[in-house]
């Protein structure tokens, strides 16, 4: 079990899928640079993220920008939605007296992507409240603004184990203060970190040594 001080942001988990060396730089190195992308997710997620706000719609409660964590991943952070169903079947939830089902949505700009970034996050998502309710989420769902589509993912025995390979890897990554060499790919053009990463492209230094050494000279 980790212990608070050492919990990882959740949503660095879709950086590092999407490429470890973005994932450290972010979150080892502090480095970030805004872009067309990044500008427009953060104005997309200013209603989702509205913090403690609660929404009563017949048999379902909204609640966006619920906290959550884990310790036994040590990741922590903040859902976009989470809709409490009610379900005879579900989890007690003892302050509403009820049993609901518990169905996490996270809130992406663009469209449906090739790896399984958004996919993990939400599975992420799905690990804490199910640590955190003692409930058993068995899928969550994925909201896209580019098409206006919501994409349900199953959380899977797989993918479970899958998050508990990539956040074992994390936490070694940042024991070690470690950010790994360049990997070039067609993910590179759109990457907000492009200009900060491919000055050291062929260099094993960190951008922090490549900036220091830079000032220095």
């Amino acid at each position: 079990m980790y212990q608070e001080e050492d919990f990882l942001m959740i949503s660095g988990i879709q950086h590092f899928v999407f490429c470890k060396r973005q994932w450290a730089l972010i979150h080892i190195e502090q480095q970030w640079a805004e872009n067309t992308l990044t500008v427009e997710g953060s104005h997309l997620h200013e209603k989702a993220d509205q913090p403690f706000i609660r929404e009563k719609r017949n048999d379902q409660l909204i609640v966006r920008a619920l906290p959550i964590h884990s310790r036994e991943l040590g990741i922590s952070g903040i859902c976009d939605v989470v809709e409490f169903i009610r379900d005879d079947s579900g989890v007690m939830i003892p302050k509403y007296q009820d049993r609901f089902r518990i169905n996490p949505v996270e809130y992406k700009r663009g469209k449906q992507k090739p790896d399984l970034s958004d996919e993990m996050q939400l599975t992420a998502q799905a690990f804490c409240l199910n640590e955190m309710l003692v409930a058993e989420i068995k899928s969550g769902e994925l909201f896209y603004f580019e098409t206006r589509n919501r994409l349900t993912v199953e959380i899977t025995r797989e993918k479970l184990e899958k998050l508990q390979e990539i956040t074992a890897e994390m936490h070694e990554y940042w024991r070690k203060r470690w950010t790994p060499t360049v990997k070039i790919t067609k993910k590179c053009e759109r990457c907000s970190l492009k200009n900060v990463c491919l000055p050291v492209l062929s260099k094993k230094e960190s951008v922090a040594s490549y900036m220091k050494r830079r000032l220095a000279e």
